[in-house]
């Protein structure tokens, strides 16, 4: 059921997408930053994408060898080396390092620590970390959370949710269960980590390619500025330490 998840997430787009591709499309002649796409960093071990359970859980050894010169927590390392590896099987023609989601999850969330919230061995992200009110001040979006009632009656702003900071109607279109637990939720770190590799997989097509990995970034967030410091994080760790 994950892997079927996860392909609807890649190959469907619904009329909130539709919206998110109009405002964050590739505006022609815009140039490609050097350096882009980072590089993948050490390959991922063959796993059973399939295995019942926390399938992330066999990239323990591969991870925990690599998380402390790279300041990443070690269940964070495995969610973003399992949806890397997930989106090779699924879809090889992606090319999504698990570097590219590591640069977007320190960026987003310190990978799940940011305010002092932790990372739990299954994923689970705690306290929950939620973004600034998305009501349209301070140059900030204005996005309506349209499954939500404020106290006053009025549909409520939304904030991006979890360690990968997902817009809820976002979450709603590519959220996957990552972890077997029967849960979708944005605010565990494996969910979080594969339904961004579906996202950018499906905004990015190649993300081998400079602007196949532009697209995908600036559809997450719709700055260049941001594009850059994921591809300096993603380089960093890359290359084997933090920025």
């Amino acid at each position: 059921m994950t892997r079927v998840r996860w392909l609807q997430a890649v190959a469907v787009i619904g009329a909130t997408a539709l919206l998110l591709a109009s405002s964050c499309s590739w505006q022609l002649g815009t140039l490609v930053p050097d350096g882009v796409p980072p590089p993948p960093g050490d390959p991922v071990p063959q796993i059973d994408t399939y295995a019942k359970g926390r399938p992330a859980d066999q990239l323990r050894e591969w991870a925990a060898e690599r998380a402390p010169a790279l300041g990443i927590p070690v269940t964070a390392l495995e969610a973003y080396a399992y949806a890397a590896r997930v989106a090779e099987v699924e879809n090889p023609d992606c090319h999504l390092s698990w570097t590219t989601l590591a640069g977007i999850g320190q960026v987003e969330s310190h990978h799940g620590t940011y305010r002092g919230s932790t990372v739990a061995p299954d994923g689970e992200v705690t306290p929950p970390i939620r973004g600034v009110l998305l009501d349209g001040s301070n140059g900030n979006l204005e996005i309506l959370d349209h499954d939500s009632v404020s106290h006053d009656g009025e549909e409520p702003y939304a904030r991006a949710m979890g360690p990968m900071q997902f817009i809820p109607e976002t979450w709603r279109l590519y959220g996957v269960d990552a972890n077997n637990d029967g849960d979708i939720s944005a605010d565990n770190i494996d969910d979080a980590a594969l339904s961004a590799a579906g996202y950018l997989c499906w905004r990015g097509k190649d993300l081998s390619k400079p602007r196949g990995w532009m697209e995908a970034l600036r559809a997450y967030n719709h700055s260049d500025a941001y594009a850059r410091n994921v591809r300096d994080w993603a380089t960093a760790y890359a290359q084997g330490h933090p920025l």
